[in-house]
Parts: structure tokens; C-alpha cells; sequence
């Protein structure tokens, strides 16, 4: 067995590799799923557009190859069209614009970057309903659909965004909507036993909870391990920003739940409470989101706790490094093997998916030294 520091280097080095040739595959585009090997491209309106930008920043941050930086920049670009030309914006604002302009900004200070980011910020602040303290999800799906109550725990991993607006522009409001939202998690999507709720449906007029639905989990009641990573790490964020000591604790009755429902080599199955019958399917994704999580907790935590979340950190990122690596595989665009997009549909199963490839880049880079965070 290598050391610890020896096997994130080689980690590292071999996702510097690969990527340095899907990128020129891949170039200024946003992938979303890889099928048969290759990485199925969407429009850059889908919420997955910031991750692979997100991900060659990280790169570049590593490698200082500004053949990658070059591409981020690229990205980001083409994503001018979706604020200026598209009417259906959503939630996931914060996810397309954290891992683009936010990164290029703190990376390289870009004034252009800032801009474009505080401009999204006040587009996602322009989503908050004051009624029921929440930032609204989605838009209709289609004519005659009513989604406006809608909120969903992924939501938490875009406040980032509010919290950096107000610290660069000194004004409040677009913290406070962020605290708001978060208080409405603590107050509806956390279980008791540290499992989550996918999505929670409000009256839209009233702001009175109405109930919860299963959404990309298998039931309203089960427990869909995404959304635990979701929840583990956007928790542990909304602590690092408000230093209210609620959150630390819901972020960690998370984790707990997480740990102790991980399988035996540390990847989670796709939801932790299925019933007899269903296929279990891992989600390599949900894995790498809470890996990156757990290990940010562990610097928020005392010394005496912060090696239970650090060590299943690390135990998942190195067994999706050893386990689930496409390395030898060149007919692979993917980094990491067995994820699950959206089951209940029956979307992307058992596929490499670019959040999930983002995310264990994130784990291994957090590994490989401490910096300063996109989120």
C-alpha cells in the first residue's frame, strides 16, 4: 500500500493525463453523461455547464497548463448566451456560475468574471419566494405546470454564490436570502435519522410547507444518497459562511447517516433505503460530493472528531480512485465509472457522470493541500 500523500499525487497525475486528452476531444462544451465512452454534450442552458469548467480550473490550478485554463475561459464565455438569450434560468445559476466565473475570478482576479457572477447573483437572489424562505427550483416543465412551491436540497450547493456576492459587494440581501433558505432546510428536508428529502413542495402564496416528494430518489420516504451529498456538504458551507453551530450539527447528522450506510468498499448505492426487488446501482457521483463534504468538515470540527470524517472521506475518494478509475481505458471519456443520473426515469444509470468527475477532482486537489474553495 502506497502512503497517503503518494497515492493523491499519482491520483492527480493520471487525471491530468486523461484530461489533457479528452480536452482536446471535449474543448469549449458542456458534458454531461458519457454513454458507450463518450461524453454526451448538452446545451449550455443544462445545470451540469459548470462542472467541466470547474474541473480544468482545478487542473490548471494544479498544473498551471494554460492550455486548460484556456478552455475554462472559453466556456464561460459561451455561457453569456444562456443569461442573455434563454428565459428559463433556474436554481442551478449558482452551480453554472460557481465553477466558472466565481473560479476564474479568485484565480486570477478577472474583472469581467466578477461581473458576470454578480450579475447571476442577482438573478438567483430575484428567485427567492419571502413567503415560504426558500429559492425556488425549477420552471414549468411544460404548459399548464405548477412548480412555483418547489425547493430541493441540491439548492444548498448554490448559496455559495449569495454569500460571495455580499461579502464582494458589502451589500447584505443576498446573504440574508441565503440564510433564510438555509433555515428552511434545517426546518423541512432533515430527518431525524440524518436522511434527507430530494424535493419539499410549498404554497407558493402562503409559504406553508405542503408536504415532500421522492423526486430523483425511489419514494417520498426513501433516502437518496446524492441528496445526502448535497446536504453534507452545502450544510458544512452555510456553517463556514454564518458560523451558526445548527448547521455543523445537521451537516453532520448527515454524515453519520451517510457513513453508516456505506457499503463495504465506501461507494454508495443510488438510494440508501430501497425495497426488496429494486436493482441497486451504485452513484460513484453521490460518493464524490460527499467525500468532498466530509473532508471540509473535518476542518470545521475539533481535532479529537476531525479524523472520522476525514478518514471516510478519504476511504471513499480512494476507492472510487481504485476501484472506479478509467485510467487504462482510453475509449473512456469519464474519470470514474458507475453513476446514477436520475433512476426513476431511467436516465444515465451506471454511467460516468461530470459532476461525479468534478467532485472527485475537487476531493483529491482539497487532499493534495489546502486552498481556497470555489464554493
Amino acid at each position: 500500500m502506497t502512503n497517503h500523500v503518494d497515492w493523491v499525487e499519482e491520483a492527480l497525475q493520471k487525471v491530468y493525463t486523461k484530461v489533457s486528452r479528452t480536452s482536446k476531444k471535449i474543448g469549449a462544451n458542456f458534458p454531461h453523461a458519457s454513454v458507450d465512452g463518450v461524453y454526451q454534450l448538452e446545451p449550455p442552458h443544462w445545470w451540469t455547464a459548470g462542472f467541466w469548467a470547474g474541473l480544468l480550473w482545478h487542473m490548471y490550478r494544479e498544473t498551471g497548463d494554460e492550455t486548460l485554463k484556456a478552455i475554462a475561459e472559453q466556456c464561460e464565455v459561451r455561457l453569456d448566451t444562456v443569461i442573455t438569450d434563454y428565459y428559463k434560468l433556474d436554481h442551478d445559476m449558482g452551480f453554472m456560475w460557481t465553477l466558472t466565473s466565481v473560479a476564474h475570478y479568485k484565480l486570477t482576479g478577472d474583472e469581467e468574471a466578477k461581473r458576470r457572477a454578480l450579475l447571476v447573483a442577482n438573478l438567483l437572489l430575484g428567485r427567492f419566494n419571502c413567503k415560504g424562505n426558500y429559492i425556488r427550483a425549477w420552471n414549468p416543465w411544460f404548459e399548464g405546470d405548477e412548480n412555483s412551491g418547489w425547493a430541493i436540497i441540491d439548492c444548498v450547493m448554490n448559496l455559495p454564490l449569495l454569500f460571495w456576492a455580499s461579502k464582494e459587494t458589502g451589500d447584505p440581501r443576498f446573504r440574508h436570502a441565503a440564510e433564510r433558505h438555509g433555515e428552511t432546510v434545517l426546518a423541512h428536508f432533515i430527518r431525524k435519522d440524518g436522511s434527507v428529502h430530494h424535493i419539499v413542495t410549498f404554497d407558493a402564496e402562503t409559504g406553508e410547507k405542503v408536504g415532500a416528494i421522492g423526486g430523483q430518489g425511489f419514494a417520498p420516504d426513501s433516502a437518496w444518497s446524492r441528496g445526502a451529498g448535497w446536504a453534507i456538504y452545502g450544510l458544512a458551507l452555510l456553517y463556514h459562511y454564518t458560523q451558526k453551530d445548527s448547521y455543523l450539527q445537521a451537516a453532520k447528522s448527515v454524515a453519520h447517516f451517510f457513513i453508516a450506510n456505506l457499503p463495504e468498499d465506501f461507494v454508495p448505492y443510488w438510494d440508501f433505503r430501497l425495497p426488496e426487488g429494486v436493482k441497486i446501482d451504485r452513484d460513484s457521483s453521490a460518493g464524490a460530493i460527499a467525500a468532498c463534504g466530509l473532508l471540509f468538515i473535518s476542518t470545521l470540527v475539533p481535532r479529537t472528531e476531525a479524523d472520522i470524517y476525514k478518514q471516510a472521506g478519504v476511504n471513499i475518494l480512494r476507492s472510487l480512485y481504485e476501484r472506479y478509475g478509467t485510467w487504462d481505458n482510453e475509449g473512456e471519456d469519464g474519470l470514474i465509472l458507475h453513476g446514477t443520473s436520475h433512476y426513476p426515469e431511467g436516465k444515465n444509470i451506471d454511467v460516468p457522470l461530470i459532476y461525479g468527475d468534478y467532485f472527485f477532482v475537487e476531493g483529491l486537489t482539497s487532499l493534495n493541500g489546502e486552498r481556497e474553495r470555489f464554493w
